[in-house]
């Protein structure tokens, strides 16, 4: 896994004023913990970061006031409406250490025809890797499957060095019969019956009604 450069610079002033001075600057609040150290408070250049994130669990080298710090994204907050980075929590590492992430199940291929869908359960899988090599994706063919067909995290063919950190029997995705609108014939023969059986009910609202003039 190729490794993505960016600057940061340590942060000093804390709380939510703070934040909202560095994101006025252009800049994304972040923090980097791991290791048992004490976690170290940073900002980076927004649009870098945004164009670095596109690439789930990237590998990060941070040059942090001259020193090299080696980081994967953990948990990245987005503005729930407008969609830009609010804060990221990076995960300190080491080469040859192991950790445990979330990896994206992309699907290729077209289900068997006949009204098939796909209920995509998991989008992601986690599993355990060597921090430096850790897969992008993971891609299923769906190519063929109908109604009742079940693909589970045991089914991933995994790189080497990378192993499951939720059980085989998983389930991340499955066919399902598309639900089928009713015909307009029967929708128009339920509409006549319901207007039939409502008709001798409005007949003898009729009937009990009293003459007009009533006794002279």
């Amino acid at each position: 896994m190729a490794e993505v450069k960016l600057s940061a610079e340590k942060r000093t002033d804390f709380g939510k004023g703070a934040a909202r001075r560095t994101r006025r600057e252009n800049k994304v609040p972040a923090v980097i913990y791991g290791h048992g150290a004490d976690p170290k408070h940073v900002a980076l250049e927004g649009h870098a970061l945004m164009m670095a994130l596109k690439t789930p669990n990237v590998l990060i080298r941070l040059d942090v006031g001259g020193k090299n710090e080696l980081v994967i994204p953990k948990a990245v907050q987005r503005d729930p409406l407008k969609g830009f980075l609010v804060h990221v929590d990076f995960l300190a590492v080491k080469k040859g250490e192991r950790v445990t992430v979330d990896v994206p199940v992309l699907t290729e291929g077209e289900l068997a025809p006949g009204g098939n869908l796909l209920d995509h359960m998991l989008n992601a899988v986690s599993v355990e890797a060597e921090a430096t090599h850790i897969p992008e994706s993971f891609t299923v063919s769906i190519e063929g499957l109908s109604a009742g067909h079940t693909v589970r995290a045991g089914d991933i063919e995994l790189p080497r060095g990378c192993s499951l950190a939720v059980d085989e029997s998983t389930a991340l995705l499955q066919v399902v019969t598309a639900q089928t609108e009713p015909e307009p014939e029967a929708e128009e023969g339920a509409e006549a019956a319901v207007e039939a059986a409502a008709a001798p009910a409005e007949g003898a609202a009729e009937e009990e009604k009293p003459a007009e003039g009533g006794e002279g």
